[in-house]
């Protein structure tokens, strides 16, 4: 299960060195829940994903209008990123093709790993 966002959460994880797979979702959205099971899916087969990577999901109810979603110019829910330091290293936006969203995850890999 990815962490739930509460502000400082995504900005101390990062401070300490980790990885970030952020994902803006509602429990509404049929799109997040179609990548949500992608995702999962994924994990169960890879899991370096869990291992190397910080799981965290934005509630865009809750913070749809929130400083984050400024700050990272977040256009609507079910965006994917992949964040470490001080950088955005991959964003895919209403995405759900297992393709598209395993080579985000992959990349996530490959940052984690620099």
């Amino acid at each position: 299960e990815p962490l739930d966002y509460i502000p400082g959460l995504l900005d101390a994880r990062l401070a300490a060195g980790q990885t970030v797979f952020l994902e803006f979702t509602a429990s509404w959205c049929t799109t997040c829940h179609a990548q949500q099971r992608v995702i999962q899916a994924l994990q169960k087969e890879t899991p370096a994903y869990l291992d190397e990577l910080t799981f965290i999901s934005v509630d865009w109810d809750r913070y749809g209008r929130s400083n984050l979603v400024r700050r990272l110019k977040v256009p609507r829910r079910s965006t994917l990123m992949i964040l470490k330091g001080e950088e955005e290293h991959g964003r895919i936006i209403a995405q759900t093709s297992r393709r598209t969203i395993q080579a985000l995850l992959d990349h996530g890999l490959d940052v984690a790993r620099a």
